[in-house]
C-alpha cells in the first residue's frame, strides 16, 4: 500500500488475505471459475462456488470433477475439509470478503451477451458490505466493469473505491493445457482506484507467481483482447497460407516447420480445420463491436479474420469431397469418421468445435457420419445425439474417409490410420507416417 492514503477498509481486507482467513466467492464454476476456487482453497482460503446449474454444485458436494482440468483427487480434497463449498444461491456470498465473478460473455446477434455479469451484478449489490473486493474476471469489452458492473453494484448506496473495491482482471486459464495452470500464470490487474488496484493485485498475489497492475479497468480490459486477437489474426493468416500452399502443391507444414527455427522475429502458428472454444472466436468481436459502437467503422484485421477463420470448415468439407472423388466415392452415402470433436486437444470443451461444424455438414451433404473422441461421450448434431464410436479393430475398414479433426489424446492412431483407405489430417496429428494420410 506503499503511497496511497490511509484506507482502513482496505488495511483490514489485506490483513485478512495475507493471513489467509479472507472468504472468496466465484460465481460460476465452468472452465475460468472451478479452477480458480479450487486453487484459492487449496491455498487455505474458505472458497464459495455459486452456479445455477445444480448438476455442478451437485458434483462439488460429492467432492467429484466434471472438468478434465481439474483433478478429481484435488477437488475432492478441497470440499473434504471445508474449505470448498458450493450452492446455486447468491445468498451463501453474504460476509465474504471477495468475490470474482466468471461468468460467460457469449455474443447473441453479433453483439456480447452480458446477461450474467448483469444478474451477478444486480445479485451482489444487494449483498455487498464495505470493505468487499469484487472483481470482474469474465472477457468483455472495455468500459463494462465501470460503465456497467460498477452502478449495479453502487445501487446497494455504497460507493467504489471509498467503500467497496472493484476491478477486472481477465481469465487466462488455457483449458487442456497440462503446463500452465491457474495458479501459473501471472495476472492483470485494474482496479477502479488504486485501493481497489491494491487489493485485488493482494488477493492475487497469494496464488499466482505474478501480478501485473495497469491503470484502470479498461487498460486490463483491452488486454485480453489484445492477446486473443492476436491469435485470431495470426490463425487466419496460417489458414489462408494452408489453402494457397495446397493450391500450389507446398506443404504448409514443412514450410512452417521450417519457419520456426528463426531463434527471432517469428512465432509459429499453425493451420487447422478453423478455431473453436469461446475465447478465440468471439473475444476480437467484443472489441470490433465496441469500436462500431463509439467510432462507426470497423477494426478491419479482426474482420478480416473472422471472415478467413470461418470459411475453413467449409475449406475442409469440399477438400473431403475431393479426396472421396479420387477414390471413387461420392460424399452422399460416404462412410466418414470424424477423430476429435472439442474444439482442440485436451479437453471435453466441444464450444464452437470446427470439426462438429464439419461433420455437421458432411451430413447435411447425406454422408454417414460417425466421430471418435476419448474426450467427449456424445455430441449433439442437428438436434440428433452421436455418441463416440470405438475405433475399428482386426483390419476391419468400415469408412471411406477418416477426417483427423482434433489432435486429441488417448487416440491409437494406428487404428485411426487403419479405419479407411484415405485420412485426410487437417491437423498434423499424424504427420508423414503412411501413404495414405493427407494433410491439410
Amino acid at each position: 500500500m506503499t503511497g496511497l492514503p490511509r484506507h482502513d477498509g482496505l488495511e483490514r481486507l489485506v490483513g485478512r488475505i495475507e493471513d489467509r482467513t479472507a472468504v472468496v466467492g466465484v460465481v460460476g464454476l465452468g472452465y475460468v471459475g472451478l479452477p480458480v476456487a479450487v486453487t484459492f482453497s487449496e491455498a487455505g482460503f474458505h472458497t464459495i462456488g455459486v452456479d445455477f446449474d445444480e448438476a455442478k454444485v451437485a458434483a462439488l458436494g460429492r467432492g467429484e470433477s466434471y472438468l478434465s482440468d481439474v483433478d478429481g483427487e484435488r477437488l475432492g480434497a478441497a470440499t473434504r475439509d471445508g474449505r470448498l463449498s458450493a450452492s446455486t444461491s447468491y445468498n451463501a456470498l453474504k460476509g465474504a470478503d471477495a468475490v470474482l465473478i466468471c461468468v460467460p460473455t457469449p455474443l447473441k446477434e453479433g453483439a456480447p451477451d452480458l446477461s450474467r455479469v448483469t444478474s451477478a451484478g444486480e445479485a451482489l449489490g444487494e449483498l455487498v458490505q464495505p470493505g468487499m473486493l469484487v472483481v470482474l474476471e469474465s472477457t468483455t469489452y472495455p468500459g463494462t466493469t465501470e460503465e456497467l458492473l460498477r452502478p449495479l453494484l453502487e445501487a446497494s448506496g455504497l460507493t467504489a473505491g471509498k467503500d467497496f473495491f472493484l476491478a477486472f482482471s481477465p481469465e487466462r486459464i488455457d483449458p487442456g493445457n497440462a503446463l500452465y495452470s491457474f495458479a501459473d500464470i501471472p495476472k492483470v490487474v485494474g482496479g477502479v482506484d488504486l485501493a481497489s488496484t491494491n487489493a485485488a493485485a493482494t488477493l492475487y498475489g497469494q496464488v499466482v507467481p505474478k501480478v501485473i497492475t495497469v491503470s484502470s479497468p479498461k487498460e486490463a480490459e483491452l488486454t485480453k483482447l489484445i492477446e486473443n486477437t492476436f491469435r485470431h489474426v495470426n490463425i487466419a493468416l496460417v489458414n489462408e497460407l494452408a489453402v494457397y500452399a495446397h493450391e500450389m502443391g507446398i506443404d504448409i507444414w514443412e514450410s512452417i516447420e521450417a519457419a520456426a527455427t528463426k531463434p527471432f522475429g517469428f512465432i509459429p502458428f499453425w493451420p487447422g480445420p478453423g478455431w473453436g472454444g469461446h475465447c478465440i472466436p468471439l473475444d476480437p468481436s467484443y472489441l470490433s463491436w465496441r469500436v462500431r459502437r463509439d467510432r462507426s467503422h470497423e477494426v478491419r484485421f479482426v474482420e478480416l479474420a473472422q471472415a478467413v477463420n470461418s470459411e475453413m470448415p467449409r475449406h475442409v468439407v469440399e477438400r473431403t469431397s475431393l479426396l472421396l472423388n479420387d477414390t471413387g466415392k461420392a460424399v452422399r452415402g460416404a462412410r466418414v469418421l470424424g477423430v476429435g470433436v472439442a474444439y482442440k486437444s485436451g479437453t471435453e470443451d466441444t464450444r464452437e468445435s470446427p470439426g462438429m461444424k464439419v461433420l455437421d455438414s458432411l451430413r447435411a451433404r447425406g454422408a454417414g457420419v460417425d466421430y471418435h473422441d476419448p474426450l467427449v461421450p456424445e455430441i449433439q448434431l442437428d438436434g440428433e445425439t452421436l455418441r463416440s464410436v470405438a475405433l475399428p479393430e482386426g483390419g476391419e475398414v468400415p469408412y471411406d474417409i477418416v477426417l483427423v479433426l482434433v489432435p486429441q489424446e488417448k487416440v491409437d492412431w494406428d487404428a485411426v490410420v487403419a479405419a479407411a483407405p484415405v485420412v485426410f489430417d487437417c491437423c498434423n496429428a499424424l504427420g508423414k507416417r503412411d501413404p495414405r494420410v493427407v494433410r491439410l
